[in-house]
């Protein structure tokens, strides 16, 4: 007779994709595991900054690049209107801008 996952799982969880019990949950170190390949590389090995000025530059280049057409049109129109603006307040409290409006 064949038993059960329940039994073979010992009831913590239910046997794995090829047949392999993995210990129950946060118990690991069940029945070995064949198969699993990690691969790691030391940490005075590994560079962190690898390529980061470079792809920090061309990076922020698309990006700006992408959104200029949003905020480049209002800016300058935003802009010119307050040059007008502050040009004709100037001019309005000279000595000449008074004596053309002074009637109002």
């Amino acid at each position: 007779m064949r038993p059960t996952q329940a039994l073979m799982g010992g009831g913590e969880g239910p046997i794995g994709r090829h047949g392999k019990y993995l210990g129950g949950w946060g118990n690991f170190g069940g029945m070995p595991q064949k198969g699993i390949i990690s691969y790691t590389l030391s940490a005075n090995r590994q560079n962190p900054l690898a390529g980061a000025a470079h792809a920090a530059v061309f990076n922020t280049w698309r990006r700006f690049s992408a959104q200029v057409l949003y905020f480049a049109p209002p800016m300058i129109f935003f802009y010119y209107v307050m040059s007008w603006a502050t040009d004709r307040n100037h001019y309005l409290n000279s000595k000449a801008g008074r004596k053309e409006f002074a009637e109002e």
